[in-house]
């Protein structure tokens, strides 16, 4: 791997998540990634989106993404909640976070998701857009938690006594 310092071929793996240059010494730390989710309910129903991307393409997921620099959790949940669904919420509460595993394109990054739940009393318009490739409301009592891509949104699913 190329250094970012230097230029150089000679950047190897040091620990579990940092990369020195052999050549002038740079250490390059390959951090978690911040994400967030939005588990949005109306009633009995919850808001799932299926990915139009890998990883997971096909399977259900919770609308949200990656935080942006400079951006709090918040600010990325709306942020990815406009750009997916056309959708600006009121109002939010966190209900928790988890570790995840992402795999893109061969590179496995490590996430720290970040769980918001949405509550609403009628179901706004919200059109699928950017990596979502559908979105349907589910009945609490028939979400199959094993139809969704990632651990960490099982995890959320459980956290609000959905199992």
């Amino acid at each position: 791997m190329f250094c970012p310092s230097c230029g150089q071929a000679t950047l190897s793996r040091a620990e579990a998540k940092a990369f020195r240059c052999d050549h002038c010494q740079f250490t390059y730390f390959h951090n978690t990634a911040s994400a967030v989710l939005a588990v949005i309910c109306c009633g009995d129903d919850i808001l799932v989106a299926e990915r139009g991307r890998q990883p997971g393409k096909g399977m259900l997921d919770f609308p949200g993404g990656f935080v942006d620099y400079d951006e709090s959790l918040e600010q990325a949940l709306c942020r990815e909640l406009e750009e997916e669904l056309g959708f600006q919420p009121a109002g939010m509460r966190y209900i928790g976070s988890a570790p995840n595993t992402y795999k893109y394109r061969g590179t496995t990054y490590k996430t720290c998701d970040a769980f918001y739940q949405i509550t609403l009393d009628s179901k706004p318009k919200m059109q699928a857009n950017d990596d979502v490739a559908a979105i349907k409301w589910i009945n609490r009592h028939e979400i199959a938690p094993s139809e969704f891509a990632f651990d960490s949104a099982r995890l959320a699913l459980e956290l609000l006594g959905i199992d």
